[in-house]
């Protein structure tokens, strides 16, 4: 499905948006509650990633019965483009004992990489074998309990490896301690995970490079937990508010003044395009456009909040401004390449960039060529990024529908403030 965005302008001085949960909280928090069902979550994400993890979960626990000349078939889970729930299942299903499961996804997934997981997964004792390419998935694993406690990882691998490892690591006969090798990047993420084990009565510690998570076989008192709104959708509001043209006010629901997810960073850096953030009482925020007066060039350290990259850049460019995003080495491996992503689709509407392995550079420019085609390369951040740019010149947005990944009801929101968007 291709969108037309034409004649875009926001027709409600004053608008409400309600985001539903956390991607990031949701997966973990089921995971959680796969291995803790006391727990009972509220507000999650209604994502497709988040769909899946909770179909595979359902799936998983029902009984199987089917058998081949007298051997169990293993079960065959397909995560599609959900790259935290192909993470997050490697670990879980690598400890449960005696079952056996063929865990895979899109064609996609089958090239990111996922080696330095299953390998400090085997060193804990795990059986996880490779059905086609070594390093990628499909992937075979039999569930065994890890009875090793001591790994260690690259500290600049993505930060669902990590928390893979973190989730699992109460149900472990020893606990965990995990030894970071070099500089860490993400740390947001992993702080994150922690809380949430904190927060479900698992201690942990996260001092130097070095993070242990206590084992935990008493069974879980019962458990509320009321998942913050996503940070990362609420990106695109924001870079909404900077390029609009009047002063514009748009409240969403339901975000926390002290946050566990790093994109809140968000907060503060769209300051620096006119942006100010009010945090209500009812714990909703009221985002509004400001004197942009003191809008300068901008230069920022991502590492902790990447996935909010192709969005920065792209209000960047709608703004008339040059940016330097550094720390973004991750986004090589997302759904698509996003920085060689970016690069294409911004010089095709007239921008001057450069990109390296971990850094986005793109200078001044006042082209913005109009009716441009966005290819999205199966990416819900590079529909959503480019989105907002409707507010300055007619764009179409191809296979659209890739916003269902992390917000599915993307579109209707924008209709719902004034954008006009048609079917091609």
């Amino acid at each position: 499905m291709n969108l037309l965005l034409q004649n875009s302008k926001i027709n409600k001085l004053q608008s409400a948006i309600k985001i539903t949960g956390s991607k990031s909280e949701t997966n973990r928090l089921l995971l959680l509650q796969a291995l803790y069902p006391n727990i009972t979550i509220e507000n999650t994400s209604n994502s497709d990633d988040s769909e899946v993890m909770i179909s595979i979960l359902q799936d998983f626990q029902l009984p199987t019965s089917v058998t081949l000349s007298a051997v169990e078939v293993p079960q065959l889970f397909d995560v599609h483009h959900a790259g935290t729930a192909m993470r997050f299942l490697t670990a879980f299903f690598a400890i449960q004992e005696g079952k056996e499961v063929i865990l895979t996804g899109s064609s996609r997934m089958k090239e990111r990489p996922i080696k330095i997981l299953v390998e400090a997964l085997n060193q804990l004792g795990a059986s996880i074998s490779y059905e086609e390419n070594n390093g990628f998935p499909p992937i075979k694993i039999i569930g065994k309990k890890l009875k090793k406690s001591k790994v260690s990882l690259p500290a600049n691998v993505s930060s669902q490896y990590i928390s893979a490892l973190l989730l699992i690591a109460p149900k472990l006969e020893n606990g965990l301690e995990l030894t970071l090798e070099g500089e860490i990047t993400s740390i947001p993420y992993i702080k994150m995970t922690l809380a949430l084990l904190n927060e479900i009565g698992i201690e942990t510690s996260f001092t130097n490079n070095r993070i242990t998570v206590t084992s935990s076989a008493v069974e879980m008192l019962s458990k509320k937990i009321t998942i913050e709104s996503d940070w990362s959708s609420a990106s695109y509001w924001y870079s909404i508010i900077a390029l609009s043209e009047i002063r514009t006010q748009i409240t969403l629901s339901s975000y926390k003044q002290n946050s566990l997810q790093g994109d809140a960073i968000l907060v503060e850096i769209y300051k620096n395009f006119g942006v100010e953030t009010i945090f209500n009482d009812n714990n909703s925020i009221t985002i509004s456009k400001i004197n942009n007066s003191q809008i300068t060039n901008q230069n920022l350290q991502l590492n902790n909040a990447p996935d909010i990259a192709q969005t920065i850049a792209v209000t960047c460019f709608g703004l008339g401004l040059s940016c330097n995003l550094i720390g973004l080495h991750t986004l090589k491996i997302k759904e698509t390449d996003r920085l060689e992503a970016l690069k294409i689709e911004l010089t095709k509407l007239g921008a001057n960039i450069s990109i390296t392995d971990d850094s986005f550079t793109m200078r001044q420019s006042d082209t913005l060529n109009s009716n441009i085609k966005i290819s999205t390369y199966l990416d819900h951040r590079m529909a959503m990024a480019f989105a907002p740019l409707a507010l300055k010149v007619p764009i179409i947005i191809e296979n659209a529908e890739v916003v269902s990944k992390s917000y599915p009801t993307f579109w209707d929101d924008l209709k719902a403030v004034g954008f006009q968007i048609s079917k091609l």
